[in-house]
């Protein structure tokens, strides 16, 4: 996505059943921003046994980097055809970013990703709340 013209990077993860784990906004694609993430992700969502990612070197430096500092022994997968929840799952957020034309800054582009991605976890079904609807999911999560 584009921010003043520039290229931003928007890391995602979702678990084996599709359900987004965590997500965040960076300026930089790079090994400190992915690792960053990771441990993001690990901090709410605990310590996975496997994580599968495309081809990036900075995603691959990023895990080795958190298995040597924690002592963890998290596998590394890299399948082109593995990737495919991340992609089919992250559709949607790309579609929702293109049509905005690009943000003027990126505390703007920032704090529409997370309504965009709230709203997308709420569609799935992933928070726990009562309603029937998504809109009465979304005013008993509010509430």
């Amino acid at each position: 996505m584009k921010v003043k013209g520039q290229w931003k990077y928007l890391y995602r993860a979702v678990d084996k059943e599709g359900d987004t784990v965590d997500y965040l906004l960076t300026a930089k694609r790079d090994g400190k921003a992915a690792k960053r993430f990771l441990c993001k992700a690990i901090k709410s969502n605990g310590e996975p046994i496997k994580i599968t990612i495309d081809k990036s070197g900075a995603n691959t430096s990023a895990i080795n980097d958190y298995n040597g500092d924690a002592g963890a022994d998290i596998e590394i997968r890299q399948n082109k055809y593995l990737n495919n929840i991340i992609e089919q799952d992250h559709r949607p957020i790309k579609q929702l970013c293109r049509a905005t034309l690009g943000f003027g800054r990126f505390r703007t582009a920032r704090i529409t990703i997370n309504g965009f991605e709230s709203m997308r976890i709420i569609r799935k079904r992933e928070v726990r709340a009562e309603g029937n609807t998504s809109a009465e999911i979304f005013y008993s999560v509010a509430a």
